[in-house]
Protein backbone atom coordinates (compact mmCIF):
# COMPACT_ATOMS: atom_id res chain seq x y z
CA UNK A 1 0.00 0.00 0.00
CA UNK A 2 1.26 3.34 -0.69
CA UNK A 3 1.98 6.36 1.18
CA UNK A 4 -1.07 7.84 -0.82
CA UNK A 5 -3.75 5.40 -0.33
CA UNK A 6 -6.33 4.64 1.45
CA UNK A 7 -5.66 1.92 4.88
CA UNK A 8 -7.99 -0.79 6.06
CA UNK A 9 -9.82 1.87 8.44
CA UNK A 10 -11.10 4.22 5.71
CA UNK A 11 -8.55 6.87 6.53
CA UNK A 12 -5.87 8.91 4.03
CA UNK A 13 -3.59 10.15 7.00
CA UNK A 14 -5.42 11.62 9.55
CA UNK A 15 -8.57 12.13 7.52
CA UNK A 16 -11.65 9.78 6.27
CA UNK A 17 -13.23 7.50 8.54
CA UNK A 18 -16.85 6.31 8.71
CA UNK A 19 -18.98 8.82 11.48
CA UNK A 20 -22.67 7.75 11.39
CA UNK A 21 -25.61 7.48 13.48
CA UNK A 22 -26.13 4.16 14.89
CA UNK A 23 -28.66 3.33 12.91
CA UNK A 24 -26.87 3.72 9.24
CA UNK A 25 -24.27 1.62 10.76
CA UNK A 26 -25.00 -1.83 9.87
CA UNK A 27 -25.54 -0.26 5.78
CA UNK A 28 -22.08 1.05 5.89
CA UNK A 29 -20.70 -2.08 7.12
CA UNK A 30 -22.57 -3.92 4.86
CA UNK A 31 -21.03 -1.58 2.07
CA UNK A 32 -17.66 -1.73 3.41
CA UNK A 33 -17.60 -5.77 3.00
CA UNK A 34 -18.81 -5.74 -0.45
CA UNK A 35 -17.94 -3.22 -2.57
CA UNK A 36 -14.40 -4.36 -2.97
CA UNK A 37 -15.82 -7.72 -3.89
CA UNK A 38 -18.96 -6.89 -6.36
CA UNK A 39 -16.77 -4.14 -8.48
CA UNK A 40 -14.09 -6.97 -9.08
CA UNK A 41 -16.84 -9.69 -9.92
CA UNK A 42 -16.05 -10.59 -13.69
CA UNK A 43 -19.84 -10.11 -14.56
CA UNK A 44 -20.44 -6.58 -12.57
CA UNK A 45 -17.25 -5.57 -14.33
CA UNK A 46 -19.02 -6.90 -18.02
CA UNK A 47 -22.62 -5.30 -17.14
CA UNK A 48 -20.43 -1.90 -16.15
CA UNK A 49 -17.75 -1.32 -18.98
CA UNK A 50 -20.53 -2.25 -21.43
CA UNK A 51 -23.16 0.32 -20.37
CA UNK A 52 -20.13 2.96 -19.89
CA UNK A 53 -19.67 2.26 -23.66
CA UNK A 54 -23.30 1.60 -24.82
CA UNK A 55 -24.68 4.46 -22.62
CA UNK A 56 -22.36 6.72 -21.33
CA UNK A 57 -21.06 7.43 -24.58
CA UNK A 58 -16.78 6.49 -23.39
CA UNK A 59 -14.47 6.90 -23.67
CA UNK A 60 -14.83 10.88 -23.88
CA UNK A 61 -12.36 12.29 -26.28
CA UNK A 62 -8.99 13.66 -25.08
CA UNK A 63 -8.86 16.85 -27.51
CA UNK A 64 -5.95 18.74 -27.78
CA UNK A 65 -7.08 22.21 -27.70
CA UNK A 66 -4.88 24.24 -30.73
CA UNK A 67 -6.01 28.18 -29.64
CA UNK A 68 -5.45 27.83 -25.94
CA UNK A 69 -2.08 26.10 -26.62
CA UNK A 70 -0.85 28.89 -28.97
CA UNK A 71 -1.85 31.45 -25.74
CA UNK A 72 -0.47 29.60 -23.10
CA UNK A 73 2.84 27.96 -24.90
CA UNK A 74 1.97 24.24 -23.67
CA UNK A 75 0.55 21.43 -25.64
CA UNK A 76 -3.04 21.58 -23.64
CA UNK A 77 -5.68 18.77 -23.79
CA UNK A 78 -9.09 18.96 -22.43
CA UNK A 79 -10.45 15.69 -21.19
CA UNK A 80 -13.88 15.81 -22.14
CA UNK A 81 -16.32 14.29 -19.73
CA UNK A 82 -19.08 16.89 -20.70
CA UNK A 83 -19.17 14.62 -23.81
CA UNK A 84 -20.62 12.26 -21.74
CA UNK A 85 -24.49 11.41 -21.68
CA UNK A 86 -26.38 13.58 -19.04
CA UNK A 87 -23.71 16.20 -19.42
CA UNK A 88 -21.02 15.62 -16.95
CA UNK A 89 -18.44 12.91 -15.10
CA UNK A 90 -21.14 12.46 -12.40
CA UNK A 91 -22.94 9.77 -14.40
CA UNK A 92 -20.03 6.78 -13.90
CA UNK A 93 -20.29 6.63 -10.14
CA UNK A 94 -24.50 7.10 -10.53
CA UNK A 95 -24.30 4.03 -12.99
CA UNK A 96 -21.89 2.01 -10.74
CA UNK A 97 -23.34 2.30 -7.53
CA UNK A 98 -27.22 1.67 -8.61
CA UNK A 99 -25.59 -1.85 -10.15
CA UNK A 100 -24.07 -2.12 -6.74
CA UNK A 101 -26.86 -1.28 -4.69
CA UNK A 102 -28.60 -3.75 -6.93
CA UNK A 103 -26.81 -6.33 -5.94
CA UNK A 104 -27.04 -5.74 -2.37
CA UNK A 105 -30.87 -5.80 -2.64
CA UNK A 106 -31.96 -1.79 -2.69
CA UNK A 107 -35.06 -1.34 -4.20
CA UNK A 108 -34.88 2.78 -3.22
CA UNK A 109 -32.44 5.78 -4.01
CA UNK A 110 -31.79 9.02 -2.55
CA UNK A 111 -29.31 11.40 -3.81
CA UNK A 112 -28.29 15.11 -2.75
CA UNK A 113 -27.10 17.45 -5.13
CA UNK A 114 -25.70 20.94 -6.22
CA UNK A 115 -25.47 22.00 -9.49
CA UNK A 116 -28.27 19.57 -10.69
CA UNK A 117 -25.32 17.21 -12.83
CA UNK A 118 -25.24 14.47 -10.22
CA UNK A 119 -29.27 14.63 -9.39
CA UNK A 120 -29.73 13.95 -12.99
CA UNK A 121 -27.52 11.67 -13.25
CA UNK A 122 -29.34 9.28 -10.58
CA UNK A 123 -32.52 10.11 -11.87
CA UNK A 124 -31.27 8.67 -14.99
CA UNK A 125 -29.57 5.55 -13.78
CA UNK A 126 -33.05 4.68 -11.95
CA UNK A 127 -34.92 5.31 -14.65
CA UNK A 128 -32.81 3.06 -16.51
CA UNK A 129 -33.45 0.28 -13.92
CA UNK A 130 -36.81 0.99 -12.97
CA UNK A 131 -35.77 2.30 -9.11
CA UNK A 132 -37.04 4.69 -6.94
CA UNK A 133 -35.31 8.28 -6.93
CA UNK A 134 -35.59 11.18 -4.67
CA UNK A 135 -33.21 13.55 -4.97
CA UNK A 136 -32.67 16.43 -2.04
CA UNK A 137 -31.22 19.98 -3.57
CA UNK A 138 -31.28 23.05 -1.55
CA UNK A 139 -33.98 25.76 -2.91
CA UNK A 140 -31.06 28.22 -3.89
CA UNK A 141 -29.49 25.40 -6.41
CA UNK A 142 -33.44 24.73 -7.10
CA UNK A 143 -33.60 28.45 -8.72
CA UNK A 144 -29.99 28.68 -10.36
CA UNK A 145 -30.15 25.08 -11.64
CA UNK A 146 -34.06 24.95 -13.03
CA UNK A 147 -33.14 23.16 -16.30
CA UNK A 148 -31.44 20.74 -14.06
CA UNK A 149 -34.89 20.31 -11.69
CA UNK A 150 -36.96 19.63 -14.70
CA UNK A 151 -34.80 16.69 -16.29
CA UNK A 152 -35.21 15.58 -13.49
CA UNK A 153 -38.70 15.46 -12.66
CA UNK A 154 -39.33 14.07 -16.37
CA UNK A 155 -36.91 11.31 -15.99
CA UNK A 156 -39.24 10.47 -12.77
CA UNK A 157 -37.17 11.50 -9.62
CA UNK A 158 -39.30 13.01 -6.57
CA UNK A 159 -36.61 16.65 -6.10
CA UNK A 160 -37.36 17.57 -2.58
CA UNK A 161 -36.40 21.40 -1.91
CA UNK A 162 -34.55 21.95 1.18
CA UNK A 163 -35.23 25.28 3.23
CA UNK A 164 -32.76 25.21 5.79
CA UNK A 165 -29.16 26.41 6.47
CA UNK A 166 -28.15 28.48 3.30
CA UNK A 167 -30.40 26.04 1.08
CA UNK A 168 -27.57 24.98 -1.13
CA UNK A 169 -25.84 21.67 -1.27
CA UNK A 170 -24.90 20.81 2.18
CA UNK A 171 -28.42 21.60 3.09
CA UNK A 172 -29.51 18.88 0.29
CA UNK A 173 -26.53 16.32 1.97
CA UNK A 174 -28.03 17.10 5.24
CA UNK A 175 -31.67 15.87 4.36
CA UNK A 176 -30.82 13.11 2.01
CA UNK A 177 -28.52 11.42 5.07
CA UNK A 178 -31.78 11.82 7.27
CA UNK A 179 -34.13 10.22 4.54
CA UNK A 180 -31.54 7.11 4.66
CA UNK A 181 -31.71 7.56 8.47
CA UNK A 182 -35.31 6.34 8.25
CA UNK A 183 -35.29 4.43 5.43
CA UNK A 184 -32.00 2.04 5.71
CA UNK A 185 -33.11 -1.40 5.03
CA UNK A 186 -34.44 -0.54 1.58
CA UNK A 187 -32.32 2.31 0.60
CA UNK A 188 -28.90 3.20 -0.76
CA UNK A 189 -27.96 6.56 -0.58
CA UNK A 190 -25.79 7.54 -4.03
CA UNK A 191 -23.30 10.64 -2.59
CA UNK A 192 -22.14 11.98 -5.78
CA UNK A 193 -18.54 12.76 -4.59
CA UNK A 194 -15.82 11.47 -2.72
CA UNK A 195 -17.28 12.80 0.47
CA UNK A 196 -19.21 11.00 3.09
CA UNK A 197 -18.27 7.96 5.29
CA UNK A 198 -16.10 5.03 4.44
CA UNK A 199 -16.14 3.52 2.02
CA UNK A 200 -17.92 6.41 -0.08
CA UNK A 201 -14.59 8.57 -0.90
CA UNK A 202 -12.80 5.25 -2.02
CA UNK A 203 -15.78 3.71 -3.93
CA UNK A 204 -16.65 6.80 -5.73
CA UNK A 205 -12.85 7.10 -6.55
CA UNK A 206 -12.59 4.11 -8.10
CA UNK A 207 -15.90 4.53 -10.25
CA UNK A 208 -14.47 7.81 -11.25
CA UNK A 209 -10.84 6.62 -12.03
CA UNK A 210 -11.95 5.65 -15.48
CA UNK A 211 -10.88 9.25 -16.38
CA UNK A 212 -7.42 9.00 -15.84
CA UNK A 213 -7.21 5.59 -17.12
CA UNK A 214 -8.86 6.65 -20.66
CA UNK A 215 -6.51 10.28 -20.72
CA UNK A 216 -3.33 7.49 -19.94
CA UNK A 217 -4.55 5.13 -22.86
CA UNK A 218 -4.95 8.20 -25.16
CA UNK A 219 -2.23 10.39 -24.06
CA UNK A 220 0.13 6.93 -25.32
CA UNK A 221 -1.70 7.18 -28.87
CA UNK A 222 -1.29 11.02 -29.23
CA UNK A 223 1.41 11.75 -27.88
CA UNK A 224 3.87 8.74 -27.47
CA UNK A 225 3.65 9.13 -23.38
CA UNK A 226 0.97 8.06 -21.29
CA UNK A 227 1.32 10.44 -18.51
CA UNK A 228 0.75 14.40 -18.71
CA UNK A 229 3.72 17.04 -17.11
CA UNK A 230 0.60 18.95 -15.47
CA UNK A 231 -2.45 17.31 -14.56
CA UNK A 232 -5.79 19.80 -13.56
CA UNK A 233 -8.95 19.59 -12.07
CA UNK A 234 -11.47 21.68 -10.05
CA UNK A 235 -12.58 20.26 -6.40
CA UNK A 236 -16.02 21.05 -4.22
CA UNK A 237 -15.86 17.62 -2.52
CA UNK A 238 -13.51 16.46 -5.54
CA UNK A 239 -15.16 13.40 -7.66
CA UNK A 240 -13.98 14.84 -11.14
CA UNK A 241 -10.53 15.46 -9.37
CA UNK A 242 -10.33 12.23 -7.60
CA UNK A 243 -10.74 10.32 -11.23
CA UNK A 244 -8.52 12.33 -12.97
CA UNK A 245 -5.70 11.82 -10.22
CA UNK A 246 -6.19 8.21 -9.63
CA UNK A 247 -4.17 6.55 -11.85
CA UNK A 248 -1.48 9.52 -11.72
CA UNK A 249 -1.05 10.15 -8.02
CA UNK A 250 1.93 7.35 -7.51
CA UNK A 251 3.88 9.49 -10.70
CA UNK A 252 6.01 11.90 -9.17
CA UNK A 253 6.56 13.11 -12.34
CA UNK A 254 3.08 14.74 -12.82
CA UNK A 255 1.93 17.80 -11.15
CA UNK A 256 -1.02 17.96 -9.66
CA UNK A 257 -3.28 20.76 -9.85
CA UNK A 258 -6.59 21.44 -7.82
CA UNK A 259 -9.02 24.62 -7.98
CA UNK A 260 -11.21 24.96 -5.37
CA UNK A 261 -13.39 28.03 -5.81
CA UNK A 262 -12.83 31.08 -3.63
CA UNK A 263 -16.00 32.99 -4.65
CA UNK A 264 -15.60 36.71 -3.58
CA UNK A 265 -12.00 36.16 -2.11
CA UNK A 266 -9.77 34.83 0.83
CA UNK A 267 -10.33 37.78 2.94
CA UNK A 268 -14.11 36.82 3.62
CA UNK A 269 -14.80 33.45 4.84
CA UNK A 270 -18.43 33.70 4.46
CA UNK A 271 -17.88 34.78 0.99
CA UNK A 272 -16.10 31.81 -0.08
CA UNK A 273 -16.02 28.21 -0.47
CA UNK A 274 -12.41 27.51 -0.79
CA UNK A 275 -12.28 24.65 2.20
CA UNK A 276 -8.39 23.82 1.78
CA UNK A 277 -7.45 27.12 2.19
CA UNK A 278 -10.05 28.29 4.80
CA UNK A 279 -10.91 25.05 6.45
CA UNK A 280 -10.13 23.45 9.63
CA UNK A 281 -10.57 19.78 10.48
CA UNK A 282 -13.20 18.65 11.57
CA UNK A 283 -16.25 16.40 10.75
CA UNK A 284 -19.09 16.68 7.87
CA UNK A 285 -21.41 14.23 6.77
CA UNK A 286 -19.61 11.11 8.10
CA UNK A 287 -15.43 11.68 8.01
CA UNK A 288 -13.27 14.00 8.66
CA UNK A 289 -11.72 16.41 7.03
CA UNK A 290 -11.34 20.04 6.38
CA UNK A 291 -14.49 21.73 6.91
CA UNK A 292 -15.48 25.54 6.78
CA UNK A 293 -16.34 26.02 10.35
CA UNK A 294 -16.43 28.97 13.31
CA UNK A 295 -14.62 29.50 16.65
CA UNK A 296 -17.23 26.80 18.12
CA UNK A 297 -17.11 24.35 15.67
CA UNK A 298 -20.22 25.30 13.38
CA UNK A 299 -20.17 25.07 9.89
CA UNK A 300 -20.05 28.11 8.08
CA UNK A 301 -22.04 28.54 4.99
CA UNK A 302 -19.65 29.14 1.94
CA UNK A 303 -20.48 30.66 -1.55
CA UNK A 304 -19.30 30.52 -4.86
CA UNK A 305 -21.16 31.14 -8.03
CA UNK A 306 -20.87 28.06 -9.10
CA UNK A 307 -23.61 25.70 -7.42
CA UNK A 308 -21.48 22.44 -7.81
CA UNK A 309 -18.38 23.74 -5.62
CA UNK A 310 -20.83 25.62 -3.44
CA UNK A 311 -19.92 23.24 -0.17
CA UNK A 312 -18.04 23.69 3.07
CA UNK A 313 -16.07 20.45 3.27
CA UNK A 314 -13.76 18.53 0.90
CA UNK A 315 -13.44 14.97 0.58
CA UNK A 316 -10.74 13.59 2.65
CA UNK A 317 -8.62 12.39 -0.13
CA UNK A 318 -7.99 15.39 -1.34
CA UNK A 319 -7.47 16.78 2.03
CA UNK A 320 -4.75 14.35 2.88
CA UNK A 321 -2.95 15.44 -0.95
CA UNK A 322 -2.88 18.98 0.02
CA UNK A 323 -1.66 17.92 3.30
CA UNK A 324 1.40 16.32 2.05
CA UNK A 325 1.70 18.75 -1.00
CA UNK A 326 1.52 15.95 -3.62
CA UNK A 327 -1.55 18.40 -4.84
CA UNK A 328 -1.17 22.32 -5.20
CA UNK A 329 -4.37 23.84 -4.51
CA UNK A 330 -5.38 27.18 -6.18
CA UNK A 331 -8.14 29.40 -4.94
CA UNK A 332 -9.76 30.74 -7.86
CA UNK A 333 -12.92 33.76 -7.59
CA UNK A 334 -15.79 33.94 -9.39
CA UNK A 335 -14.21 36.78 -11.99
CA UNK A 336 -11.40 34.24 -12.73
CA UNK A 337 -13.53 31.49 -13.50
CA UNK A 338 -16.37 33.47 -15.43
CA UNK A 339 -13.34 34.72 -17.58
CA UNK A 340 -12.07 31.84 -18.20
CA UNK A 341 -15.28 30.12 -19.23
CA UNK A 342 -15.51 32.79 -21.61
CA UNK A 343 -12.12 32.20 -23.12
CA UNK A 344 -12.57 28.47 -23.74
CA UNK A 345 -15.96 29.52 -25.17
CA UNK A 346 -14.04 32.03 -27.58
CA UNK A 347 -11.37 29.58 -28.63
CA UNK A 348 -12.30 26.66 -28.51
CA UNK A 349 -15.99 26.66 -28.93
CA UNK A 350 -16.87 24.66 -26.18
CA UNK A 351 -18.96 26.10 -23.06
CA UNK A 352 -17.78 24.77 -19.92
CA UNK A 353 -19.71 24.55 -16.62
CA UNK A 354 -18.59 26.79 -14.24
CA UNK A 355 -17.23 24.20 -12.10
CA UNK A 356 -14.80 23.23 -15.08
CA UNK A 357 -14.13 26.92 -15.80
CA UNK A 358 -12.43 26.84 -12.07
CA UNK A 359 -9.84 24.33 -13.28
CA UNK A 360 -9.33 26.31 -16.51
CA UNK A 361 -8.96 29.44 -14.38
CA UNK A 362 -5.88 27.90 -13.29
CA UNK A 363 -3.67 28.22 -17.03
CA UNK A 364 -2.52 31.97 -16.46
CA UNK A 365 -1.49 31.43 -12.62
CA UNK A 366 0.66 28.47 -13.66
CA UNK A 367 4.18 28.45 -16.11
CA UNK A 368 4.91 25.77 -18.69
CA UNK A 369 7.62 24.72 -20.76
CA UNK A 370 6.74 25.01 -24.86
CA UNK A 371 6.65 21.30 -25.05
CA UNK A 372 5.70 20.47 -21.57
CA UNK A 373 2.00 18.59 -22.08
CA UNK A 374 -0.95 20.17 -19.97
CA UNK A 375 -4.47 17.79 -19.28
CA UNK A 376 -7.42 20.07 -17.95
CA UNK A 377 -10.44 18.05 -17.25
CA UNK A 378 -13.59 19.72 -18.62
CA UNK A 379 -16.19 17.52 -16.38
CA UNK A 380 -19.21 19.10 -17.53
CA UNK A 381 -20.92 21.24 -20.19
CA UNK A 382 -22.20 25.18 -19.79
CA UNK A 383 -25.75 24.17 -20.48
CA UNK A 384 -27.31 24.21 -16.98
CA UNK A 385 -25.44 27.47 -16.71
CA UNK A 386 -26.82 29.54 -19.17
CA UNK A 387 -29.38 31.81 -17.14
CA UNK A 388 -25.98 32.59 -14.76
CA UNK A 389 -23.88 33.26 -18.15
CA UNK A 390 -26.28 35.44 -19.54
CA UNK A 391 -26.72 37.53 -16.34
CA UNK A 392 -22.75 37.63 -15.57
CA UNK A 393 -22.04 39.01 -19.21
CA UNK A 394 -25.46 40.55 -19.81
CA UNK A 395 -25.63 38.57 -22.75
CA UNK A 396 -30.13 39.07 -23.40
Amino acid sequence: MSKYSINENGYYGEFGGAYVPEILRKNVVELKENYLKIMGDPQFQAEFNQLLHDYVGRPTALYHANRLSKKYGANIYLKREDLCHTGAHKLNNALGQILLARRLGKTRIVAETGAGQHGVATATVCALMNMECVVYMGETDVKRQFLNVQRMKMLGATVVPVMSGNRTLKDGTNEAIRDWCCNPANTHYIIGSVVGPDPYPDMVARFQSVISEEIKKQLQEQTGRDYPDHLLACIGGGSNAAGTFYHYIENEKVRLYAAEAAGLGLEDPEKSAATIHLGREGILHGSRSLVMMDEDGQITEPYSISAGLDYPGVGPMHAYLAKVGRTKVLAITDAEAMTAALELTKLEGIIPAIESAHALAMLPKLKFGKDETVVITVSGRGDKDMNTYANYFKLA
